[in-house]
């Protein structure tokens, strides 16, 4: 068996590795602020703000995007 490909400064990641991983975890950030809010003013009334198609559908794809990049950083040679 041949020894795991490293990096030339011995890390086992490089540059581009986390390059991925910050646009990964930017990708992650903008999801859950579009899944964020909606907040009612009045907290006895009822608001279906919370059930926008930005947040049930969109911005957990964009989520999932995020993570899937993350994903493909870590496992990227």
């Amino acid at each position: 068996m041949s020894a795991p490909e490293t990096s030339p400064n011995g890390f086992a990641l490089t540059r581009t590795n986390y390059q991925w991983m910050i646009i990964g975890i930017l990708i992650l950030i903008v999801g859950y602020l579009l899944m964020s809010g909606g907040a009612a003013e009045d907290p006895t009334a009822f608001s279906k703000e919370i059930f926008s198609t930005r947040r049930i559908t969109i911005a957990p794809i964009i989520v999932l995007a995020g993570y899937g990049t993350i994903f493909y950083a870590i496992l990227k040679r």
